[in-house]
């Protein structure tokens, strides 16, 4: 190992990678061991394998000149790498609760910046030296790494792995490489009340259990979160007044918004954050499940002395189970149901809808709904991710089948029964046009 990868790694521990999506704790135990052990398996090799995401592109254009960084005193390089990176700065979120290594510089009135788009996630912190990026691979789901903030001539993403799995490779993140988003009992210094519990969330869980250790900007009614507040008693974490950081538009009471790009942390945002991050690890799971079913059948049908490519039973079983968790989250079949409207403070709904693709009537799966549930056509926008299209041609091919079955009504199951007629028309509508790669009998 170089002296400069000693200090990156150095870096890693001081600054704490090992926490990047507000997630609360980690224990390390055997199961855990067990799942980092398992990603370097064949055909995953998850430390060994080439990498193709959006940082090594970033990474090659720096190297060649094609892109050269703007670094400025007060927020380092987040711009410019926000501008390469296509993330929009009105998906910032911010997070108070010292649920990181770099808690030493996370406060309600100091908080992280998060920012994210399809394929990566930022993380910056103030008077820190470092930026945390996570992004999606393909084939091995979420890949960390680090930026330093000190001015360079070629600026270097280092990739870490190790001590970061411990908790973006657990059960939370359903075993795989991945992200999520943790809400939690902060107390007035935004240490977390571990004691009291925390919540793993995402768009099946209620808005009462959201946001613990976050700011929340934007409207919602009647409803309530666990954002913009701090546990005054900690002998009764859940004492206290929810409707007090509601609705909540202005933050500059909270902390010095002009340190930040922006001074919002939008309710949007972070709802679409909480359903992606989930997505995401649902994609990984079920690309890490087809590769291994695909080894396994190889090595028994060389057994057995037929064709690798003969699809056994048991085979094909495991490729129809990862296909229907997949579709399962997909659609949305748990998703809570709001009762106000929700709305955002910082453009991001505008933003996020604007990405399309839009089908021939205008009409995209980006389009918030943000009444009833999220999503105006409940299938999620991460079909068209990279993500997606890594996954194992003999899990993708069943995806399209179950959501055929669906959307076309042959499946009138009650877990689906959520999907009205008229949704099922439309998703079905937009994903025929919008998805080239689709089998013909969906044309």
């Amino acid at each position: 190992m170089t002296q400069n990868s000693n200090y990156h790694l150095l870096l890693m521990y001081k600054f704490g990678l090992v926490v990047f999506l507000g997630i609360a704790v980690c224990l390390f135990d055997t199961q855990q061991v067990r799942a980092v052990d398992e990603y370097d398996q064949e055909p995953i090799n998850y430390h060994s394998a080439e990498i193709n995401d959006v940082i090594v592109d970033l990474q090659k254009k720096i190297n060649d000149g094609t892109v050269v960084l703007e670094h400025d005193e007060k927020n380092g390089y987040l711009r410019s790498v926000l501008k390469h990176l296509n993330v929009p700065v009105s998906s910032q979120v911010l997070v108070f609760s010292k649920t990181s290594l770099q808690q030493a510089h996370i406060s309600p009135r100091q908080p992280r910046a998060m920012y994210f788009n399809d394929d990566v996630y930022i993380g910056w912190v103030q008077n820190s030296d470092l930026m945390e990026i996570s992004s999606v691979d393909p084939k091995k789901g979420a890949i960390f790494y680090s930026l330093e903030h000190h001015k360079k001539t070629k600026p270097l993403f280092v990739r870490h792995t190790g001590r970061c799995l411990l908790c973006h490779g657990s059960s939370h993140t359903r075993n795989v490489p991945g992200h999520l988003v943790r809400s939690v009992y902060p107390d007035t210094s935004g240490m977390p009340l571990f004691g009291a519990g925390t919540f793993l969330t995402d768009h099946s869980s209620p808005l009462k259990e959201r946001w613990g250790g976050w700011y929340v900007t934007g409207t919602h009614g009647k409803q309530t979160h666990m954002g913009n507040m701090l546990v005054r008693d900690k002998y009764r974490p859940d004492q206290f007044d929810a409707a007090a950081g509601a609705n909540v538009t202005d933050l500059s009471d909270y902390f010095r918004t002009e340190k930040y790009p922006t001074g919002y942390s939008d309710i949007v945002a972070l709802m679409v954050l909480e359903h992606q991050s989930q997505m995401h690890n649902k994609l990984t799971l079920s690309n890490y499940q087809g590769q291994l079913a695909l080894r396994d059948q190889k090595i028994l049908n060389k057994l057995d002395k037929i064709p690798a490519e003969e699809e056994r039973a048991s085979t094909k079983r495991r490729f129809e189970h990862a296909a229907e968790a997949v579709v399962k989250y997909m659609l949305f079949t748990d998703e809570i149901k709001l009762t106000d409207t929700v709305r955002g403070t910082s453009g991001y709904t505008k933003d996020f809808e604007s990405l399309g693709p839009f089908d021939r009537q205008g009409r995209t799966l980006r389009k918030l709904d943000l009444k009833t549930r999220l999503f105006k056509y409940p299938c999620s926008f991460l079909i068209y991710s990279k993500g997606f299209e890594g996954i194992p041609q003999n899990v993708k091919v069943r995806v399209y089948r179950r959501l055929f079955e669906i959307l076309t009504g042959e499946d009138q199951s009650e877990e689906y029964d959520h999907l009205t007629q008229a949704d099922r028309k439309n998703i079905y509508e937009i994903l025929r046009d919008t998805k080239p790669d689709l089998p013909k009998y969906w044309k």
